[in-house]
């Protein structure tokens, strides 16, 4: 299996249990290897390439797929959903292969209350995701319960409404938090600024739409809320050195 760079918007989870191969997840290259999970969040844009003897098992579903009412838990999802890529033992692998099978055969045979059971043993894998996230627990931010939810509210409120709002005013007045408020906990979770992670994510949102779309500059310049293309263009620059129209040829 060959891709090209692309996007998609549902959520994507390779499970392996043997394989060589790569797969690049927002501009991150991953190795693959034997006993390891990469998982794709919708607006993310990847690239796989895996050997035709690989071995494990893949899911797809978009965001709105109807999960169970605890599913709904935003700090189960966000937690299980957080980093797209886990390295894991080969017990491990046996225990989520078994659950990948049974939703697969759930799937294939549709016998009564099918769907019930893909969404309980789905909700079943993000709870054994969540624990492997939380086993490497450098890539989840330090701080209090509160500090952690008002900063993922706001992560997810970047992801969006970056094309609308790009100031920390608005964002900090979306989570109930006054600028200096919102900016102490992201400078205290994450070593950066409000403003620092907006433009971030304006950089790393307008490299989606370069690299997995064949969007005019134009086009994604308004796509991303910017009226003045030449200002799109200089932002990009500043940022990344080089124009998004360089950008793109360098990567194509």
């Amino acid at each position: 299996m060959n891709q090209v760079l692309h996007r998609h918007d549902f959520y994507f989870i390779l499970l392996v249990s043997k394989g060589i191969g790569i797969h690049e997840i927002d501009f991150v290259t991953y190795p693959i290897t034997e006993n390891s999970i990469y998982i794709m969040r919708p607006g993310q844009v990847h690239q796989l390439q895996l050997k035709a003897d690989s071995e494990g098992y893949w899911l797809a579903f978009n965001k709105d797929f109807q999960f169970l009412p605890n599913v709904k838990d935003t700090a189960l999802w966000h937690g299980a959903t957080c980093n797209n890529f886990c390295n894991l033992h080969k017990k491990e692998v046996i225990k989520l292969s078994a659950i990948f099978q049974t939703i697969l055969d759930e799937y294939r045979l549709k016998q009564a209350r099918f769907e019930h059971a893909i969404k309980s043993n789905l909700e079943v894998l993000l709870i054994h995701l969540l624990r492997y996230q939380q086993k490497n627990q450098s890539t989840f931010p330090k701080g209090n319960p509160y500090q952690q939810m008002k900063l993922q509210e706001f992560l997810d409120l970047l992801e969006t409404h970056i094309s609308t709002k790009k100031s920390a005013a608005a964002y900090a007045d979306m989570v109930n938090l006054s600028p200096f408020q919102l900016n102490s906990i992201t400078k205290t979770l994450l070593g950066k600024t409000v403003a620092e992670l907006i433009d971030a994510h304006i950089v790393l949102e307008a490299k989606r739409y370069l690299l997995g779309t064949a969007n005019q500059i134009s086009q994604i310049a308004f796509q991303l809320g910017f009226i003045d293309v030449s200002y799109f263009i200089r932002f990009f620059k500043k940022k990344m050195g080089v124009t998004p129209e360089i950008f793109r040829k360098n990567f194509i």
